[in-house]
């Protein structure tokens, strides 16, 4: 008798949930913090026919250095730093913690917070450490210090702003966690995804104070630049440090589609900056009509989406969903987001559609 193949897989995967993503054929799709601006159709056709030219018969080459000089001068990269390129985000999350895979190790991150964080640790086998977050969405100093005192993480996720919760946190709070990491060797990972939106962000810090940061590394990606679909995120720090990392990065892990697309992109940045704008300008009158809703409750926003209380998640999820909205119900994600859902800013057209449904689900 042959055995099931099945046995060779580690049983806390098969015990696992695959990410989901959920179905949005034919609905407005404000789930996945999305830029929701398509590129103008005449630089669709100039980006078309520059794709038409790459050699797709290659493996990447000299490009891909080029997408890291073009985002070194995007971000105005620190005097020694250095940046790596990851195929997303994700990827670049998964690398750390390869990295971090020494005999006891943990990871440490405030909860609610962004699931990869969580599976990282727990596909590289490392401990995961999730600190609650204040009822006010704020990080909890004290709770904090003593989990990083006890555990002493080789990485401290922070991420700025948060997912789901859409806020920043205090500067002073974050220095203090930051020279507490640094007191025993572990790294403190700025997690910026949102960083088109947001008001503040860590690099300035780092230019401004290199040592106080010298084991504090930030990442960014281009998917809420606008770039979702073509899985670029990137990492910024000591160089030392992140060519370390970069060790372990797979061969010819940004394709040259991918790369070319970026590139064309941080060419036409000035675009994107209106799109963020845009979405910066709906986004404060979207939080206004929520405020106005009756039984909802808008809290404040860095990023482009909006965390709103309602009177029930479930039931107001299935009668936007039911009306063609699709958003994301994190209302079983974390205690403290009970009757939560989480919505992408969208168009001006698709902000109004979820309010006028909105008001129909209460």
């Amino acid at each position: 008798m042959s055995r099931n193949p099945l046995d060779v897989i580690r049983q806390d995967v098969q015990s696992m949930h695959a990410y989901a993503v959920q179905d949005a054929a034919g609905m407005v799709k404000l789930d996945a913090m999305e830029n929701p601006f398509a590129l103008p159709p005449e630089l669709q056709a100039a980006l078309g026919a520059r794709l038409g030219a790459v050699a797709v018969n290659r493996y990447p080459g000299p490009r891909i250095d080029d997408l890291k000089a073009a985002l070194s001068r995007y971000v105005d990269l620190p005097a020694g730093c250095s940046l790596m390129l990851g195929n997303g985000s994700d990827e670049l999350i998964s690398l750390l913690a390869l990295a971090c895979d020494r005999p006891g190790a943990s990871i440490l991150a405030p909860l609610p917070g962004f699931v990869m964080y969580a599976m990282s640790a727990q596909l590289q086998g490392l401990q995961f450490v999730g600190v609650p977050l204040t009822a006010e969405f704020e990080l909890d100093e004290p709770a904090m210090l003593a989990a990083m005192r006890e555990h002493q993480p080789a990485i401290t996720y922070i991420a700025y702003p948060n997912n789901p919760t859409a806020n920043l946190w205090n500067a002073d709070t974050i220095r203090r966690l930051i020279v507490e990491a640094a007191g025993f060797g572990g790294l403190v990972v700025m997690d910026e995804a949102y960083q088109p939106f947001s008001s503040r962000s860590w690099l300035d810090e780092i230019r401004a104070h290199p040592a106080a940061n010298a084991h504090v590394l930030l990442m960014r990606t281009l998917s809420k630049f606008g770039l979702a679909g073509v899985r670029i995120g990137y990492m910024v720090g000591a160089r030392a440090l992140v060519q370390e990392i970069d060790k372990l990065r797979p061969p010819y892990n940004v394709s040259v589609l991918n790369a070319e697309c970026a590139l064309f992109a941080l060419e036409h940045a000035g675009v994107f900056a209106q799109q963020a704008q845009q979405i910066r300008e709906q986004r404060a009158l979207l939080l206004d009509a929520l405020a106005r809703l009756p039984g909802v409750t808008p809290f404040p926003s860095e990023a482009n989406m909006v965390l709103v209380r309602v009177p029930d998640a479930q039931r107001c999820f299935d009668g936007l969903k039911a009306q063609g909205i699709l958003v994301k119900n994190v209302s079983k994600m974390h205690p403290l987001l009970t009757h939560c859902l989480r919505l992408t800013v969208g168009t001006p057209s698709e902000n109004a559609q979820l309010i006028r449904a909105l008001q129909t689900s209460l």
